[in-house]
């Protein structure tokens, strides 16, 4: 039984170490409404494939992958969410009226919501670059050449300026 404890006790230590991953992971893939629930579903995925991780990678390039593909899997699901889609929006509406948004707090929003129509993969590769890893270490998680990272990259930070100009526009 204490082995148990101590391996929990192990696994929580390792898993706060990675939390700004996992929160901007979150963040990028789903609503704001939903970031609590898929936060949940990438530490039970983090849980269940900690076993497998035997250290000839980064920790890093393990958890970024993991959670990745964990997110891709709740975003199947997002379909059945989306009827909750009207709730969310009086939920936004009232809190915008409780705490006035800074600028600061609305364009990192606005950025946010710009990732989130991102295809999957440019989303995390967006969210590796943002986490400050290497064209090389991003490569090695996504299983692409350096070069192809540095082009998309190029294209994803381009279209994120675009979106997120259009949409401070339209506010």
């Amino acid at each position: 039984m204490a082995g148990g404890r101590q391996e929990d006790e192990a696994f929580a230590a390792w898993l706060a170490s990675h939390l700004a991953t996992l929160r901007r992971t979150a963040r990028a893939f789903a609503e704001p409404a939903d970031q609590h629930d898929l936060m949940q579903e990438l530490a039970v995925a983090l849980w269940k494939a900690r076993p497998r991780f035997r250290g000839k990678a980064a920790d890093t390039t393990f958890v970024h992958r993991v959670a990745h593909n964990a997110a891709l899997t709740w975003r199947r699901g997002e379909t059945r969410r989306r009827k909750r889609q009207d709730g969310v929006a009086a939920e936004l509406a009232v809190r915008a009226e409780e705490h006035p948004d800074t600028p600061e707090a609305d364009l990192l929003e606005r950025l946010y919501a710009a990732i989130r129509t991102l295809p999957p993969l440019d989303r995390s590769l967006i969210l590796l670059s943002l986490d400050g890893l290497a064209y090389g270490a991003i490569a090695r998680v996504h299983g692409l050449t350096e070069t192809n990272i540095g082009a998309r990259l190029t294209r994803v930070r381009a279209r994120l300026t675009i979106l997120v100009k259009e949409d401070g526009d339209g506010v």
